[in-house]
C-alpha cells in the first residue's frame, strides 16, 4: 500500500510544477513588396520568438540578464536588461506567465536579414518583494518585433510594446 502510495505521488508531484503553454494564433502573413516567406522560415521565426518569451520570463523572474543573451540582441537586449537591472536595485522581481500569442509576420526583408511581426499578448504579471507578493495583473498588450537570424536561431532585436 505504501509503495503504491509513493509512485503515485511521484507521478502526481510533477504536474503542479508544469506550466501550461500558451495558446498560438498565426494570422496569414501579410507580405507587401517583400521576400517571398517560406513555411520552414515562418515555422523557425516562430519557434524561436516563442523561446525569447521563455527565457524573458527567466530572466525577469530570476534578475538575471544572462538569461536573455541566447534569444535577444541590440536594443531588446539593452532595454530589457536595464528593466531587470533596474528591478534587482529595488529588491524586486516580476513573473511573467503568457497566456496567449496572436501572431502576424508583416515583412521579410528582401536579403532575408530581418522579419517584423506583430504580437497581441496576453499574459500574467506578478511583482514580488524578495518573495513576497506585491500584486498581479493581466496585460494584454501590442508588440512589434523584428528578428534577425544569427547562426542557430533568429533573434530578437526590437520588442517594442504598441497601443492597442
Amino acid at each position: 500500500m505504501i509503495r503504491r502510495l509513493l509512485l503515485t505521488s511521484v507521478l502526481i508531484l510533477p504536474l503542479p510544477l508544469s506550466a501550461e503553454e500558451p495558446s498560438v494564433r498565426i494570422e496569414p502573413a501579410q507580405l507587401q513588396g517583400s521576400r517571398p516567406l517560406e513555411k520552414q522560415t515562418e515555422s523557425s521565426v516562430i519557434r524561436d520568438y516563442l523561446q525569447s518569451w521563455k527565457s524573458m520570463q527567466a530572466a525577469f523572474d530570476q534578475n538575471q540578464t544572462s538569461k536573455l543573451d541566447p534569444n535577444f540582441i541590440g536594443t531588446a537586449r539593452e532595454r530589457l536588461g536595464e528593466a531587470i537591472g533596474g528591478e534587482a536595485k529595488l529588491g524586486l522581481h516580476t513573473h511573467y506567465e503568457d497566456r496567449s500569442h496572436d501572431l502576424q509576420i508583416v515583412f521579410y526583408s528582401p536579403e532575408g536579414l530581418s522579419i517584423q511581426l506583430i504580437d497581441t499578448v496576453i499574459y500574467e504579471q506578478q511583482v514580488f518583494e524578495k518573495d513576497k507578493p506585491l500584486g498581479k495583473r493581466t496585460v494584454t498588450q501590442r508588440y512589434l518585433i523584428v528578428l534577425t537570424p544569427s547562426d542557430v536561431r533568429w533573434q530578437v532585436r526590437i520588442f517594442q510594446s504598441s497601443a492597442i
